[in-house]
């Protein structure tokens, strides 16, 4: 079986509910992962807007999370598990969609790595690009989901 990741609350490529965005609670959505390769040793997560008017917007950066894991609760917070970095709001965590208010909506990238490291030797507060190299030559294999959200007028 292929690595897989769901991403609970709506399914792969539909809407993500209101809760889970800047309009809501801007809180997680649980997450829930399987069949990682073997030598498998840490995950990491990261969630991107490639549709934002600036370019990818990075809305969460997770890593170290540990192999036994394979799940993470809604409304998770930094701290709990792994290390979490500084998303394109300036906060460590999640941040949820936002995109501006118009007509259409955005894509929201959901990617989990399985990382043959236990921990990839970043500070908590790294970002984007600093777990873009930490994960060079790292990754076993990825996982992807993706949800949607526009705001309207």
């Amino acid at each position: 079986m292929a690595f897989t990741l769901i991403v609970k609350g709506f399914a792969d490529g539909e809407f993500i509910p209101k809760r889970n965005t800047c309009d809501g609670e801007d809180s997680s959505p649980a997450l829930e992962w399987s069949n990682e390769p073997q030598g498998t040793n840490s995950f990491a997560l990261i969630m991107e807007d490639p549709d934002a008017p600036v370019g990818t917007w990075n809305h969460w950066l997770l890593w170290d999370l540990a192999a036994h894991l394979h799940a993470l609760s809604d409304g998770f917070r930094p701290g709990t598990v792994g290390s979490s970095g500084n998303n394109d709001f300036g906060q460590q965590g999640y941040g949820g969609p936002c995109p501006p208010k118009g007509p259409g909506s955005h894509r929201y990238y959901f990617t989990l790595y399985a990382v043959d490291r236990p921990a990839l030797g970043l500070p908590p507060g790294a970002n984007r690009q600093d777990l873009d190299r930490a994960l060079k030559g790292r990754v076993l294999a990825q996982t992807q989901y993706m949800g949607r959200y526009g705001r309207g007028r």
